[in-house]
Formats: structure tokens, sequence, C-alpha cells
């Protein structure tokens, strides 16, 4: 059972006591890893509070629900708990979840390891886009899933999932696009982007799409490696055939080529200052 006083200390903590800063490429959040303590085998991740309680409340179920559906879904992931903290006059989501080994995490070894390796990578975490689309066919509640390269792990050439946040299940497409807003790390783009809503609204429209979910797997490797996106593209091009034959068609006409990101989320990633390079 988690100590959610001992959970609240650490988070009040400076930033020398949190430890190490696991990765800085998050929209939403800077996930950490406690040096030494109760948590030193936990990341966590602490996200914008909430002065609205049953907002807060509608988070934790969904969340609950969602990390209960990807499991259905033959999703591997690491143990995930959400907790709702209240502190300084509001309710703080905090997720703490089970530390992956740093040099499994998926984007640094796509980098590293040779071709043959990262394309097996690939058809790995394929598959786990594969069977939780399938699955989720016969789901009756608005529910996606968001299976960026930066989101997996390998162990044991299996691919991990470990991203939960926002749950992606039961908001509407407008109250997600709300959501993109609200919780933003950066008051930059809390500021800007209620001018720009339709178009931080439809940053969230590839989670929700079987085929653009392969698509954006595939586009970001292309991205990652340009001098092997041909052979991603032709592992993409296998893959939907093979394996997500019901939304073939749409997924083989995003990679004709290599798969590039919408500008103004480009342009929002630069603006806002999250690293990623050349992965943008």
């Amino acid at each position: 059972m988690t100590d959610l006083d001992a959970l609240a200390a650490l988070i009040r903590a400076d930033s020398a006591a949190r430890g190490q800063t696991i990765s800085r490429l998050g929209y939403f959040c800077a996930p950490f890893r406690p040096a030494e303590g109760p948590f030193s085998d936990r990341v966590i991740k602490v996200y914008r509070g909430l002065t609205d309680r049953a907002m807060a409340e509608r988070l934790r179920d969904c969340h609950e629900d969602y990390v209960a559906a990807l499991l259905a879904g033959g999703v591997p992931m690491p143990e995930t708990a959400f907790h709702l903290l209240e502190m300084e006059g509001a309710s703080v989501p905090v997720i703490v979840q089970e530390a992956l080994p740093v040099d499994s995490l998926m984007r640094p070894l796509m980098q590293a390891q040779p071709l043959p390796e990262t394309l097996a990578m690939m058809e790995a975490a394929g598959q786990v886009i594969a069977r939780f689309w399938h699955w989720a066919e016969g789901q009756e509640t608005r529910i996606g899933f968001h299976p960026s390269i930066r989101n997996f792990a390998i162990r044991d050439g299996a691919a991990v999932f470990f991203d939960t946040f926002p749950p992606l299940i039961h908001y509407s497409r407008d109250e997600m696009g709300r959501m993109l807003l609200t919780f933003s790390e950066k008051r930059l783009m809390r500021v800007i982007g209620p001018l720009m809503r339709a178009r931080v609204t439809g940053i969230q429209d590839e989670w929700y799409s079987p085929p653009e979910t392969l698509v954006g797997l595939v586009g970001s490797a292309c991205r990652l490696r340009p001098d092997d996106a041909q052979a991603y593209l032709d592992w993409g091009r296998d893959f939907a055939r093979r394996e997500m034959a019901p939304w073939a068609e749409e997924a083989l006409a995003g990679m004709t080529e290599t798969p590039k990101l919408p500008g103004y989320w480009t342009g929002f990633r630069k603006l806002l200052g999250l690293q990623g390079e050349p992965n943008v």
C-alpha cells in the first residue's frame, strides 16, 4: 500500500532530493525516479493540480478504467497506481509506476542498435498496437492509444507500454482537447492554446485511429534514423497487411513516403522547448 504522506513529502522536496529525471520529452510532466527511500524502485509522475474535485475524481476513475482496458487489450505494462493528493488547496494527480531500466527504453535503443535489432523492436511494438486495436473493436466507449516509440520499453524482446496519461477512455473529443490545455506543464501552452483550440484539440486524433497509430510509429522510426527510412516503411506496409487488415488500406496510404508530423504540432514542441530532436 502506498504511503501517501511520504509521497506528498517527496513531491514537495526540491529537485535534488527527488532524484533522477527520467525524461524531459513529456508534454504533461517530467517523470522522476527517487534516488533512495520507499519509492526508489518507482517512477513518479506529478500533474497539475485541480481545484474542481469532481473533475479530479472523474480523472481518477477514468485512469483506473483505462489501465484495466489496456491490460484487457493485451498491452504489457509495469505496475501502475494513480493517486489524488490534497496539496495547497488542490487535488494533485500523481502516477506511481514500477520503474523500468533506463537502458530498456525503446527510443535510445532505436537510435543505438543495428537495423535488424530495431526492426525486431518495431515488430514487438506493432504487435502490441495490433492486439489492442483488434480488442478495442468490440468496445462501445470512446477509447484511444498513444503507442509512440517514446512510450515503449523493450524487455526480453517484448514491448512494454508505460504511458497512461491522459487516460484515453470515456472523454469526448472536445473534453480531451480541454485536458490537453488544462494539464500542459507549460504555462505558455495554457495561455496561447485557447487561441488555437481547434489545432490543440486535433493533436489527439491520431491516438484514436488504429491506422494512424501504426503510421505514427513508422514515421517516428523514419525520423529517428532517416538513412534507414525505407526499411521501416517496408516493415510498416508488410505489418499493416499482415496484422491490421481492417485498417490496412488507410495505413498503407499513410506510408507511401516518410510520414510527417503536422506542422502545428512540430511548432508547438519547438515553442514549448520540448526536447526530442530529431524525432519531432
